[in-house]
């Protein structure tokens, strides 16, 4: 179990955190068969130049059979008041489903052993292991990108003849969160540039990388840097207070029925170095890049994979999660037709959601129903364009969501 949380969802920090909110679920006015909800997590602590990495167990949500049509989520303060990345950076929030062993429930609760009686269910992606296993996520860009999905399409949850007898369905946040606030940087120390924080004097002795070996010396910064309570490194002058924050997040969601029509989503990334072992290819994604300095050139900086798709399907949604510096990242068919590009979209303000300088939303596809068919075993490319500086800890997950069929009454024939 150890070893997965690194390797999977990346250095979180255990914690039991009770949940904690009051909500009611809404029937929006003009769609009477969908409704929504918004929940408030459990606060978190944070403090001038401190990153936050935490798990957050069993968090409220939508109950019985059901079909989610969206899932928005973004930082706000005690008061409620949405926290702008400038003050604090949100790297990443993860949604991952797990179910849990009934009996096992009040153990858990209590001792905080999550060692038996959990097991976790990721999406359809392809990236090897547990890695990227979320249904819903993003970063910084939250705010503006889209989450919706078309009816008669959703992600079917709780369906009682796929649960195993026995146990239960639940979800956790897996969440990065960095203060940036009085640091030396603040761009930089959201990138998790290792020398930008105060890291112990063992770091490289004892960190462990995505390939389960020791990180090398020449790690610029990433994921590894950006642990639980590391110290981005402030100037001499400043002191501000620590606050505590949480998610606030509005899920939308329909009773599921026969007219419902379900959705694999999968999670695709540009740094998966796909080998194969015979006729099985075997995806080696890093979930991580460094671009290096380049002075020679004003060219972009691009980074690609050739993914092969076991089983394809119907593309009904398509975007991209990306950090600051992105241009945009297109998924080509194997014939070269484009399937999807998701454009980056900068902030110019200072209110939160429209940040200047900050990458706050990439755009969305809504294929015409039925128009773009990806075919089983068919070879994706992916292809992730960022300003060709040196940043570390970029990003290259692409999301889509496939149909296996579509309604009739939308193909037109």
């Amino acid at each position: 179990m150890k070893t997965l949380f690194k390797l999977a969802i990346i250095l979180l920090s255990m914690m039991m955190l009770l949940p904690s909110t009051t909500h009611s679920i809404v029937v929006e006015s003009n769609e009477s068969y969908i409704k929504s909800a918004t929940f408030l997590s459990e606060k978190f602590e944070v403090g001038p130049g401190k990153v936050a990495v935490k798990t957050l167990l069993d968090i409220d949500f939508p109950k019985g059979h059901i079909g989610v049509k969206s899932f928005d989520v973004e930082v706000v303060d005690e008061v409620g008041k949405s926290v702008p990345l400038y003050e604090t950076y949100l790297h990443h929030w993860f949604a991952v489903k797990y179910i849990e062993n009934i009996t096992m429930s009040h153990y858990i609760k209590q001792s905080h052993d999550l060692r038996n009686g959990i097991e976790f269910e990721r999406n359809e992606g392809l990236c090897q292991g547990f890695l990227l296993p979320h249904y819903w996520g993003s970063g910084g860009e939250s705010r503006g990108t889209s989450s919706n999905l078309p009816d008669p399409f959703a992600v079917e949850l709780g369906n009682p003849t796929k649960l195993k007898d026995g146990f239960k369905e639940k979800w956790l946040f897996s969440i990065m969160v960095i203060d940036t606030r009085g640091t030396h940087d603040r761009k930089g120390c959201s990138e998790c540039r290792c020398k930008l924080l105060n890291l112990p004097n063992n770091f490289y002795n004892v960190t462990v990388g995505i390939n389960g070996q020791l990180l090398p010396r020449n790690y610029k910064g990433g994921l590894f840097c950006c642990q639980d309570n590391l110290q981005c490194k402030l100037r001499n002058d400043f002191h501000g207070p620590t606050r505590n924050l949480s998610l606030r997040y509005k899920i939308r969601w329909v009773d599921w029925d026969e007219h419902r029509v379900p959705l694999r989503f999968y999670i695709l990334d540009s740094t998966d170095r796909v080998r194969s072992n015979g006729s099985t290819p075997i995806h080696d994604c890093q979930a991580e890049y460094t671009i290096p300095r380049n002075h020679d050139s004003d060219s972009p900086h691009v980074k690609k994979a050739n993914i092969p798709m076991t089983k394809g399907g119907y593309l009904v949604y398509g975007t991209a999660h990306m950090h600051t510096g992105v241009v945009n990242t297109t998924l080509y068919g194997q014939d070269g037709r484009v399937l999807c590009t998701s454009n980056s979209k900068y902030g110019t303000g200072k209110e939160a959601g429209n940040e200047k300088g900050y990458l706050v939303g990439m755009s969305v596809c809504y294929p015409k129903p039925g128009s773009i068919k990806i075919k089983d075993g068919e070879v994706l490319t992916l292809e992730s364009i960022y300003e060709n500086k040196f940043r570390t800890g970029a990003m290259g997950h692409f999301y889509i969501y496939l149909a296996d069929q579509i309604p009739k009454k939308d193909l037109n024939i």
